[in-house]
């Protein structure tokens, strides 16, 4: 570890690009690099991604940032890893070649398996977890896995097989595969592991049919995990700080107090609330999930309310109705016109997640007339993201005892100021966008930095944190409850639809 050096490289490996950061010691952004990679359906309801491109994407993008910097690895002080959560990897120790596809968070393939569990096991679960029973998390993803690619099972018993999120897959490319570990974050997004134990549950385990042997070693979201192989980068590095990316960004909007609350938009929307010491269970099948784990220091946990389809909802206008070019065209379109003409969209492409916990729900468009066109269905895609966080935020103020007094926001998304304007709006608090919408990364970097030294404390993280632009809510009470009840009835016409 170089102690003068005054950067950390933050890989920020996402749903549907791999981008690497560069921060100074300011937390401002020095070189960023980005690539998309491919999306796999090979199914209705299957979603896949080929790991072996998220790691040649994310090492390119890891060189790219340090050149565009004009640094060496030789000048950062660490690297830190954030990543899209879930996503479920399974690969050959010896070789380091997956044996499947990454199952993707937003696959639905097993959530037959879940409904089958839930009546008799959902509870139990959930005390241990935090986590509903649903197969967007990784444990049926993993089993489904080991019992459908041949060998898997038995390979897996016998240690020659490893399983990881995503993290945990770029942590052991990273290290030339002599670490196989993760982060209490992204181990408590499993399934598999007991949030107040800190440690995975064998109970669990042998519900879901997983071979210990199979999971990485669990440590603190800030602590050296290893070093990186110096041939990739040009030197070794430490890997301090890995978080998943909701986590991570909790951590970069510097929400360090219980109560403290942000929303990231990007391929999805996730709302997490700071709990403090305390993993809350409330009554609204939120999820209380570790935000992060220090060195030293109790685990922070979180209320987390996930939005499966934000800025993909955008992407499904890009690419699917292909009624824009680009994502940057929407806010324009959609600000065309007042109002949506009472056309609501409702995105549950992939089922609804908090609070409704529908994975049978499926995407709606209700309201349309001959008058109805595609500024409107841009503006309801819009008014959907808002809604649908304006649903999470209510339950998760309910069941924290704590009401909301504002919001946090970044993301892609987050740039866009008509939607930041409806979230205030139908939320009834002002929305805060700081000056930095890089906190996702910047939150992983932040972890990093505290372990190497960096930074002495969150309070010095806390005051790079610099507010951008306010949104005041601009609509009266009357008028909020109304749109909110009539996007229920939306909802409401959503829900089971792949049943019928």
């Amino acid at each position: 570890m170089n102690s003068h050096a005054e950067h950390i490289l933050a890989l920020d490996q996402g749903t549907s690009s791999s981008r690497a950061i560069v921060f100074d010691r300011h937390g401002a952004v020095v070189a960023l690099a980005q690539q998309e990679f491919a999306q796999h359906f090979p199914q209705a309801g299957w979603v896949e991604h080929d790991a072996t491109e998220i790691w040649r994407t994310q090492l390119a993008v890891a060189r790219q940032a340090l050149q565009r910097a004009g640094l060496t690895a030789i000048q950062l002080r660490a690297l830190a890893i954030t990543n899209q959560r879930e996503t479920t990897v399974l690969w050959d120790r010896r070789t380091g070649e997956p044996v499947a596809p990454a199952i993707v968070w937003q696959d639905r393939r097993t959530a037959a398996q879940c409904d089958a569990l839930r009546p008799r096991w959902a509870a139990r679960i959930q005390r241990k977890t935090g986590l509903v029973l649903d197969a967007y998390f990784s444990a049926t993803k993993l089993q489904w896995l080991l019992d459908h690619v041949p060998g898997a099972r038995q390979r897996a018993e016998a240690g020659e097989l490893a399983f990881g999120t995503i993290d945990s897959w770029l942590l052991w490319n990273l290290t030339g595969g002599q670490v196989h570990a993760t982060d209490a974050s992204n181990a408590a997004r499993t399934l598999l592991f007991n949030i107040h134990a800190m440690e995975w549950d064998s109970e669990l385990l042998r519900l879901f049919s997983i071979p210990s042997a199979v999971l990485p070693h669990v440590y603190p979201s800030s602590g050296v995990f290893g070093e990186t192989e110096a041939s990739l980068l040009g030197a070794a590095l430490p890997v301090a700080g890995i978080a998943g990316d909701q986590q991570a960004a909790t951590f970069g909007q510097a929400c360090f107090a219980p109560g403290m609350a942000k929303n990231t938009y990007g391929t999805g929307c996730f709302m997490l609330m700071n709990t403090g010491d305390t993993a809350v269970h409330g009554q609204h099948r939120l999820l209380s999930t570790v935000a992060w784990l220090g060195p030293h220091t109790p685990a922070c946990y979180a209320l987390e309310g996930s939005v499966f389809m934000a800025g993909a909802t955008v992407q499904w206008l890009r690419d699917g109705l292909q009624i824009i070019r680009s994502a940057s065209e929407v806010e324009a379109l959609a600000a065309s016109v007042p109002d949506t003409q009472d056309v609501y969209l409702v995105p549950a492409f992939a089922g609804l997640g908090a609070p409704d916990w529908d994975g049978h729900a499926r995407g709606t468009l209700v309201g349309m007339t001959r008058g109805t066109g595609r500024a409107h269905i841009a503006r309801a895609a819009l008014e959907a993201i808002a809604l649908q966080s304006a649903d999470v935020f209510q339950a998760m103020g309910q069941d924290a005892g704590v009401p909301l007094t504002e919001l946090r926001v970044d993301g892609g998304a987050s740039r866009n100021d008509l939607l930041m304007q409806m979230q205030a709006d139908y939320l009834g608090v002002p929305v805060l966008r700081p000056a930095l919408t890089e906190t996702t990364a910047f939150g992983a970097a932040g972890l990093a930095g505290l372990a190497s030294g960096l930074w002495a404390g969150a309070e010095e993280l806390s005051f790079l944190w610099r507010q951008e632009k306010r949104f005041e809510p601009q609509i009266t009470d009357a008028s909020r409850r109304a749109k909110r009840a009539r996007w229920r009835e939306a909802v409401d016409r959503a829900k089971g639809w792949s049943r019928v």
